[in-house]
């Protein structure tokens, strides 16, 4: 593949369900970085500086919806799409409104789900240009060599995925 099309940080308990994203997502040229639960999402969301975070809803320590819900309240990460992907209905979680961009549910098609990944990455560079990504990598469990700057992620020369 030429290059990464954005970096994607996907938050779900279930690691059947990270590996089946994170591969189809990784097929399409982006780069996946994973979290077993919304704690977790919150203590690398900093490092990994994602351009997108998918959400489980139903997950131990902090479930999907209060983790969104954390991510919107935080000055840093609230510009972030976030997509919930459940098998909860809609309509259960509250849908779109409650700090959520885009809602797919389980199980889903894998061209669905590369569908809202793309339309919210769009979406995120036309209102922030400077959250394009960087080049290369493979799924890191943390990225080395980013850092903030005036409350946003910037790449620092040398950075390497590990």
């Amino acid at each position: 593949m030429s290059g990464v099309s954005g970096r994607v940080l996907v938050v779900d308990d279930n690691k059947v369900i990270r590996q089946l994203i994170r591969v189809n997502l990784e097929l399409e040229g982006f780069e996946v970085v994973t979290a077993a639960d919304g704690a977790e999402c919150l203590d690398v969301v900093h490092q990994v500086c994602p351009d997108v975070v998918t959400l489980d809803v139903v997950m131990p320590r902090l479930d999907g919806i209060k983790t969104a819900e954390r991510l919107r309240s935080d000055p840093r990460t609230s510009h972030l799409p976030v997509a919930i992907i459940s098998a909860c209905g809609e309509h259960e979680v509250g849908g779109v409104g409650s700090g959520v961009d885009a809602f797919l549910a389980k199980p889903f098609e894998p061209s669905e789900l590369v569908r809202v990944v793309r339309q919210l990455m769009h979406r995120e560079r036309r209102e922030r240009p400077e959250a394009a990504g960087p080049e290369g990598g493979e799924e890191p469990a943390a990225v080395e060599g980013l850092q903030e700057q005036d409350g946003r992620c910037a790449d620092v020369p040398g950075a390497r995925a590990r």
